[in-house]
């Protein structure tokens, strides 16, 4: 199954410039993958990890730096996002441990289960609810049993007051990480249209209706929130 894609084209001009645009945001993300590594600390030294969507590697390469036996399989759709994830790879020395796939889960072709996934601000892009439970289907297909996922969304009610206030910060917070104007004109077109912003309760249900135990939402950083759960026995 294919993922919904936003309407964000990620080409090579897109993918070279990816990490320096929010550079200035690397604060939040290096929370959430601290918080990440602590979740997962308790797996094996030979641990198996699937990080779908993995985008530039960025999580992929600072679990890699936390726990230097585990493997790695990096699933990207987008040929010039993977590109830089391998390069970094390479640069970091962590190459050997890796296996890169451009496509998307089934296409990826049949292998040892894995000890966990991870999936950051991918599962969003689905818009139909069924869409977005069958993507986390695949993913508990590939994992061994109690195999952790960690899952990260924009998530809220946009119904809610709280939703508006919180988005008056996001777009305080895109400011300050320098996006043009125009770009964060296009962010706020897109949710609820083109990134399926849900409160984070109806997330966890998703999940747990996927083949996982009760979600646990273990970070929140403005609208992004976070989850682990594990594959249901």
């Amino acid at each position: 199954m294919k993922n919904q894609a936003s309407n964000v084209v990620f080409d090579e001009n897109f993918a070279a410039n990816y990490d320096r645009r929010f550079a200035k945001l690397a604060p939040m993300r290096n929370a959430l993958h601290l918080s990440i590594g602590l979740v997962l600390s308790e797996l094996p030294d030979s641990a198996r990890i699937l990080c779908v969507g993995v985008g530039t590697g960025l999580e992929l390469i600072d679990l890699a730096q936390k726990f230097p036996q585990w493997q790695f399989t990096a699933i990207e759709p987008a040929a010039p996002m993977l590109e830089i994830c391998r390069q970094k790879a390479e640069e970091y020395g962590i190459a050997s441990r890796c296996t890169f796939h451009e496509g998307y889960l089934d296409s990826l072709r049949a292998s040892e289960p894995f000890h966990a996934a991870t999936c950051l601000l991918v599962s969003h892009f689905f818009i139909q609810q069924e869409e977005r439970r069958n993507f986390f289907r695949q993913i508990a297909a590939r994992l061994l049993p109690d195999g952790y996922l960690v899952s990260s969304d924009l998530a809220s009610d946009m119904s809610g007051s709280a939703y508006q206030s919180l988005l008056e910060v996001w777009v305080r917070m895109l400011k300050y990480s320098e996006a043009p104007a125009e770009e964060i004109e296009k962010f706020l077109t897109s949710y609820g249209r083109d990134v399926a912003i849900l409160p984070p309760p109806e997330v966890a249900a998703i999940i747990a209706s996927s083949g996982f135990d009760t979600p646990v939402l273990f970070f929140q950083t403005l609208l992004i929130h976070a989850w682990y759960a594990k594959r249901s026995q």
